[in-house]
């Protein structure tokens, strides 16, 4: 098989959640260069309209559209469906990327942090996948499944607060609720696979990560050096999307320079010296 081959996504509809900002933004593009069409949505329809033109320009094969859609509650999630349906009969793939978080030192993080938390990232999530079902399984084949992928964190892998106490869990709870899925969806030709993304320069983010010396201070802390790159996300999407990546489900991809696996010092290094 050739490249093209393998990463095309020419004729396949994909829907991105928050795709206006961030690693939705770097998974759009990505995607629509494959030549894929892809609707992008998030609660800021007007930012995502703007983002949908801003893409369209660059004249890849692909195409995009944005608009309005809340994953936080059962009537946006509700909402969100309906339009999707309005655009298109045929979803090849599903992103859930658009996430929430909540920072506050132990001992003040508050109640409602929880829920809000937690609504976007996995209630919204599971109840929008189990809405798209249909459209999904239609979609999916023997040799060319239907692809979900869900965003989760690193911070879902690793115990990492860092103060943000319900993203972190509500992560953990994304990774392995797409493992469940995966079982469950695999017999409907439906792969569920997801990232565990570092840093990356976002608007979540942005705390950290706003110019280039704090990127290069957070950089610093990861194994590889660095924080992500657009290229690295569009690497994960184009595999778990194409052809190539047919026979995978249930994976975390650890998009995170290595910070999966820090674990600290040799316990015996000191003794060694």
């Amino acid at each position: 098989m050739t490249p093209e081959t393998l990463f095309s996504l020419h004729g396949k509809t994909a829907l991105v959640t928050g795709g206006a900002t961030g690693i939705g933004r770097m998974a759009a593009e990505a995607l629509m260069r494959a030549g894929a069409r892809v609707l992008i949505a998030s609660r800021k329809g007007d930012a995502c309209a703007a983002v949908a033109d801003e893409l369209n320009a660059l004249g890849a094969a692909g195409s995009v559209e944005g608009f309005a859609g809340d994953v936080g509650t059962e009537a946006g999630v509700d909402a969100l469906v309906a339009e999707v349906k309005t655009r298109t009969e045929a979803l090849d793939i599903l992103m859930n990327n658009a996430g929430r978080t909540w920072g506050a030192p132990l001992g003040q993080f508050p109640f409602e942090a929880w829920e809000k938390v937690m609504s976007v990232n996995v209630s919204g999530l599971f109840h929008l996948t189990q809405q798209l079902l249909p459209m999904l399984i239609a979609s999916g084949s023997v040799d060319d499944p239907a692809r979900v992928v869900n965003v989760g964190s690193v911070m879902g892998e690793v115990p990492m607060g860092d103060g943000a106490y319900s993203y972190s869990a509500s992560k953990a709870a994304v990774l392995h609720l797409s493992k469940i899925l995966a079982k469950e969806l695999a017999g409907h030709h439906i792969t569920v696979n997801s990232l565990a993304p570092g840093p990356f320069v976002s608007k979540m983010t942005a705390f950290a990560t706003a110019d280039e010396g704090m990127r290069e201070k957070v950089g610093s802390d990861v194994p590889l050096g660095r924080v992500g790159r657009d290229e690295d996300i569009a690497g994960c999407m184009l595999f778990l999307c194409g052809r190539g990546g047919a026979y995978v489900t249930g994976a975390v991809i650890p998009v995170s320079g290595g910070i999966n696996v820090m674990s600290g010092q040799n316990i015996f290094e000191k003794a060694m010296q």
